[in-house]
């Protein structure tokens, strides 16, 4: 039964790495795309007049209060706008890759998660200093993006090989079997997204209340 197991994660193993090597042309391409997000998210904190940088390091400053004083987080209604979001987002990839136009706005989409991470990064540091603001970003967002954003670079590369298929490969069958692969991957990374959305809720939120006494 060991073995089994063994040769199944074996062949799993190999089929990830097989994967990568294949498209690591396109993966290259997403990552760096992804970065040229976190970068103009660090770019425009850095360039933030001082009366919004006021604003956010104040928003940010009560809600570390409010934590310190006891705030009640609504695990069940934060898990079920997480899902709802994961849901909407991985509808809108998959029907957007499986258009011919979509490929710039599944690029867009990309370039926006990195930049949300670079301007929440920015900001938490500039307003808390490098260690509580490391900490902090380790208690609120490291855990769950660990799995998101490898999802999210995963699906764009789902949706590129779609499009690239529709373009290149005019057979009706094929097409139809690359989008079933598609749809499959699909399900597979909501289901990642859940497993990541599971960890922000019931992970990230407890460690987040046992070090914010330290603040």
């Amino acid at each position: 039964m060991r073995e089994i197991h063994k040769r199944k994660r074996i062949n799993i193993q190999n089929a990830i790495i097989n994967h990568i090597v294949e498209n690591l042309k396109l993966y290259i391409i997403v990552i760096t795309i992804f970065i040229i997000g976190i970068v103009a998210g660090v770019i425009f904190i850095n360039n933030t007049n001082n009366m919004q940088m006021v604003e956010i390091q104040n928003y940010i400053n009560n809600f570390v209060e409010s934590l310190k004083n006891n705030y009640h987080i609504d695990k069940l209604e934060l898990l079920k706008s997480s899902i709802t979001d994961n849901f909407v987002l991985t509808i809108a990839m998959w029907f957007i890759g499986s258009t011919v136009i979509g490929i710039p706005i599944i690029f867009g989409i990309v370039i926006y998660r990195g930049f949300c991470i670079g301007y929440t990064v920015s900001a938490i540091v500039a307003t808390l200093g490098v260690q509580k603001g490391i900490l902090f970003l380790v208690s609120t967002i490291f855990l769950q993006n660990i799995i998101f954003i490898p999802v999210i670079i995963c699906m764009t590369i789902s949706c590129i090989k779609l499009y690239k298929s529709i373009m290149k490969d005019r057979r009706r069958e094929n097409i139809k079997l690359e989008i079933v692969r598609h749809t499959i991957s699909s399900v597979i990374f909501f289901v990642l997204l859940l497993i990541a959305t599971i960890v922000e809720v019931y992970v990230s939120s407890n460690i987040l209340m046992l070090s914010i006494k330290i603040f």
